[in-house]
């Protein structure tokens, strides 16, 4: 089933209801056995509203509800006990690439809920739902089969009827922005079980909702930036004619276009507070460790983004809710995730930068970013407003109108999706490849828009378009096998090479799985480093100006420690700010900016699997004793593991904060008394730790007197 329906208008309940009626027809069964339903949403933030929603609902039906996310580390085997899984595409991705290994807890799955099914749309993200989806309906083939031949084994021992049926998976998925639902519908259904799908209109909406889009002349040769600033100026009469005194969200596409027109904008409002509202604000801005974002809540106006603290952002969540903050700026990625409505909502610009250029905003972006207008619990209506260039004023007009198809972008990602299939043993040969394909959104949108996807007039005849799929998937094959991940043999079989497995399981991109193959043996920790920064997987990663600074000093620092390997000059490109970043987690170097704080957990749990795939890698039995050279890059790929999984340097001294319980105070304080390694820890006497101990309280007390005095 596949239901496209307004923001607001309780697709949710609809995957709730989905979850009850399959409880009521398991208990009309009678069926005592195991069973999970996947529900798969595209960001965290949406993963962990949904569990703190259906715990407390679904735990009084007996149903565990465990989050699985890039946060979580958890295997298949951690899961039998949990009978809802609430997950991400990558996550479910990376767990499902070993799914014959624990092929007891896939074959039981009965429901499958995909939420946002518009992240399709998304170049980088919708590949990875589209090849998860796809992988299910094959364990759904694979299980089928392997019941088919059970049934006749048990018949011709006359055990059983042939009529029982293995149990099927369902797919529900919903979304705000879909205009092509059929398509879909399509994808998700097959020839004996078709899918339904249910469009529904803004007559739906709980909130009516009014679209403008006003135009901005923009000269020539203006830059993006320019113009941006030049918008920040526009905002204030498009607030005071549109808000009504209500809530107001404004969309900006960088963090410093957050900040900055949260500054432009607190010079211009004429808000006036009572005191308890003020009251209110104070409690809210004294939870905020920078000075200048407590300064733009006390004028009305909240930054959000993902360079703040994680408590800093839910504080201002919940204040926004409450109506305490009455403006709010925050960048796209609150759109997807957060549930946090306005009465109205201000797209400030349509472009984005991406990967060092700029571009304009998805569809689905744009349509999600509209649909946080409309709070229907306070409004029966609300109004978004999306400020672009005069030139792209017609375009917007029609963008919002919801007439733009849903597309497939896994064509760019088909060779890693091939491999890892082709890892899996679901591919064995091109013909296989083929069929794979076909089970795809990709094969029914090139089906819909040959023109799109394979160069082809929009009449041309099937035969034709399944010929041209199968040259994408030889192209695709060849490019594995000259790439040493896969054999292929002039039968056109195919099967997967050591490192086609070690790039599937390890879930790596093409480009880092061959820099991963073309170590020589002579690596030093250095150089391995600079690999792994260097690495596909971390190239969404920007380097942003107002962090040099901070970059610039763990590098290089005459009054300060610094980091192990020195870049040489001053931090210019992506790959040394990595470089930099997981230097000073490994180094226990304090990160001041908390931005880069959290960017770097993300950077070395991304890390910690390269380095895995590449130890995994350089151990193989055939490459050690094939070439003896290979022992140093042997040695240096094991210790850069170690270190990145335990956050610290093999030769530091902070060896205790690998301990539960003691952070970098503590372990900094045993450090500076002498404790350097575990044996000196252990033979030490309890009274030497305890000094230690008093000593890191009296200090934290010290700090807390220091703190009230100067408040």
């Amino acid at each position: 089933m596949v239901i496209c329906a307004p923001t607001g208008s309780g697709k949710t309940v609809i995957f709730e209801m989905a979850i009850v009626q399959l409880l009521m027809s398991l208990d009309d069964m009678k069926y005592t056995g195991d069973f999970k339903i996947i529900y798969m949403a595209p960001v965290k933030a949406l993963c962990t509203e949904r569990l703190s929603e259906w715990y407390p609902k679904f735990t009084k039906l007996g149903l565990l509800c465990i989050e699985v996310t890039g946060d979580t580390d958890v295997d298949f085997s951690q899961l039998k006990p949990y009978r809802i899984i609430i997950t991400t595409p990558e996550k479910w991705d990376m767990l499902t690439r070993r799914w014959r290994d624990h092929k007891s807890l896939v074959e039981v799955i009965k429901l499958f809920l995909i939420d946002e099914v518009h992240i399709l749309n998304d170049e980088t993200r919708g590949p990875v739902l589209e090849a998860v989806v796809s992988r299910m309906k094959t364990i759904e083939s694979s299980v089928q089969s392997s019941h088919r031949i059970e049934q006749i084994q048990k018949r011709c021992e006359g055990l059983v009827e042939m009529n029982e049926e293995a149990p099927r998976i369902r797919f529900i998925a919903v979304s705000a922005t879909v205009s092509n639902p059929e398509d879909v519908a399509a994808w998700l259904g097959t020839a004996d079980r078709p899918a339904v799908f249910y469009k529904f209109g803004d007559e739906c909406r709980p909130v009516k909702l009014n679209r403008i889009v006003e135009g901005y002349p923009c000269a020539e040769g203006t830059s993006i930036f320019k113009f941006d600033i030049i918008l920040n100026y526009k905002l204030w009469p498009v607030i005071q004619k549109y808000h009504d005194g209500k809530p107001t969200l404004i969309f900006c596409n960088t963090r410093k276009s957050v900040l900055l027109t949260a500054e432009t904008l607190s010079k211009e409002l004429t808000i006036n507070f009572n005191p308890e509202q003020k009251a209110r604000l104070v409690a809210l801005a004294s939870t905020m460790k920078n000075k200048k974002l407590q300064s733009l809540i006390m004028s009305g106006v909240g930054c959000h983004h993902a360079g703040m603290l994680y408590e800093e952002r839910m504080n201002i969540e919940q204040s926004f809710r409450n109506r305490d903050l009455p403006i709010l700026i925050t960048t796209t990625t609150l759109a997807m995730g957060v549930n946090l409505p306005a009465h109205l909502v201000i797209i400030k610009n349509t472009q984005q930068y991406v990967n060092g250029a700029y571009q304009e905003y998805s569809i689905s972006t744009v349509l999600q970013m509209v649909g946080r207008a409309g709070r229907p619990q306070f409004d029966t209506e609300a109004t978004a407003v999306i400020m672009t260039r005069l030139a792209d004023k017609h375009r917007y007009q029609a963008l919002v109108g919801g007439n733009e198809p849903l597309q497939s972008f896994l064509h760019k990602r088909l060779t890693e999706n091939l491999n890892s299939e082709a890892a899996l043993g679901t591919v064995t040969d091109v013909a296989q490849c083929v069929q794979w394909l076909r089970s795809t959104f990709l094969f029914v949108r090139a089906a819909r828009d040959p023109r799109r996807y394979l160069g082809l007039p929009p009449s041309a005849p099937k035969s034709l378009i399944s010929k041209k799929i199968e040259e994408l998937c030889v192209k695709a094959m060849n490019g594995l096998a000259s790439s040493g991940l896969i054999t292929m043999d002039e039968a056109s079989c195919i099967e997967s090479t050591d490192a086609g497995r070690l790039m599937s399981i390890y879930y790596l991109d093409v480009e880092t799985m061959k820099n991963i193959m073309k170590i020589d043996g002579t690596e030093n920790l250095e150089r391995l480093l600079n690999m792994v920064c260097d690495s596909h997987e971390l190239s969404d990663m920007h380097l942003r100006v107002d962090e040099r600074r901070c970059l610039n000093a763990l590098n290089r620092n005459n009054t300060a420690a610094t980091i192990r390997f020195p870049m040489k000059g001053k931090i210019t490109t992506r790959q040394m700010k990595l470089n930099c970043m997981i230097q000073a987690v490994l180094g226990c170097l304090p990160i001041p900016d908390p931005s880069l704080n959290q960017e770097a957990m993300k950077v070395m749990r991304i890390a910690d699997r390269i380095c895995k795939c590449l130890v995994s890698y350089v151990t193989r039995p055939d490459l050690v004793s094939q070439q003896p050279q290979y022992f140093s890059a042997i040695l240096n790929s094991i210790i850069l593991a170690k270190c990145v999984t335990a956050h610290l340097w093999e030769n530091s001294p902070f060896v205790s904060k690998q301990l539960k319980g003691i952070g970098p105070t503590f372990s900094a304080l045993l450090a500076s008394a002498g404790k350097v390694n575990f044996m000196l820890l252990e033979e030490s006497h309890p009274r030497d730790l305890e000094r230690v101990r008093l000593y890191r309280d009296l200090l934290l007390h010290l700090h807390k007197q220091v703190k009230n005095f100067w408040s």
